[in-house]
């Protein structure tokens, strides 16, 4: 048997990039999975893709009607990991030159997401008396990252509300943990090294390299190792309130 057969997991952000990596290493340890996301297109490609036990729903994580419906949707599956992926980057500029709708679209998201879904699926978890939240954060929300200040204080938001409802639930034996990733290569680093080249009149290739040299491995980690190490978090039952850094030593 695979180490999740028989587990339902709920994949936010699910059709493309980190969550469609996660979703497919979930899938590979042998759980069924839900993957929730804004765009109908993409979900249903990566479930085409997956093939059987998994299914797919549209969802918007940050408005609470959209987000009840979900739950409405899957009340009669028992949903016992929920990995809260989805998130969006946010502008990159000073935080003198933000407007307020960037900096409450980023909080939407990226933290009012992840306090809704915890809200709308955490209740049957504790009624079970068992589950797993992991709560997707960034090594950006433990170090500092100049012109992405609304990213990097959502991140670190994430952080807080994982290591606080951890101690909420625990006693009813839910686990609540959040990943860290460092830079990961794909879509959103290759737009941050692009507009960093444009600010500072530098290459690509010399944008990227500033960026991965302040990590040990002197490399950015994969989508894969990304999902691997949501399974590997879901190996250690006496792990909760925890920060799994994945940033190839970013943070030391």
């Amino acid at each position: 048997m695979s180490a999740l057969d028989g587990r339902m997991a709920l994949v936010t952000g699910g059709g493309t990039g980190l969550g469609a990596a996660i979703a497919r290493a979930l899938h590979g340890a042998g759980a069924s999975v839900v993957v929730a996301g804004r765009r109908a297109e993409p979900l249903a490609a990566l479930s085409e893709e997956l093939g059987e036990r998994v299914s797919w729903r549209v969802c918007d994580v940050a408005d609470p009607d959209s987000v009840a419906a979900l739950a409405d949707a899957l009340s009669d599956v028992e949903v016992s990991i929920l990995v809260n992926n989805a998130g969006i980057a946010g502008p990159v500029a000073p935080l003198t030159e933000i407007d307020v709708d960037a900096w409450d679209e980023v909080f939407d998201v990226n933290v009012r997401g992840v306090f809704l879904m915890c809200r709308a699926f955490l209740p049957a978890m504790v009624a079970r008396g068992a589950g797993d939240v992991i709560n997707l954060a960034s090594v950006s929300g433990k170090r500092p990252l100049a012109r992405r200040t609304p990213y990097t204080a959502s991140k670190m938001a994430v952080i807080g509300l994982t290591s606080t409802l951890a101690f909420e639930v625990g006693p009813s034996g839910v686990n609540v943990n959040s990943l860290s990733p460092g830079p990961v290569q794909g879509e959103r680093m290759d737009r941050n090294f692009r507009l960093e080249a444009e600010r500072t009149g530098s290459s690509y290739a010399e944008a990227e390299q500033a960026f991965v040299s302040r990590s040990a491995l002197q490399r950015m980690v994969t989508e894969d190792e990304v999902g691997a190490a949501v399974v590997a978090m879901l190996a250690m039952p006496g792990m909760t309130g925890a920060d799994v850094d994945l940033s190839g030593g970013m943070v030391a």
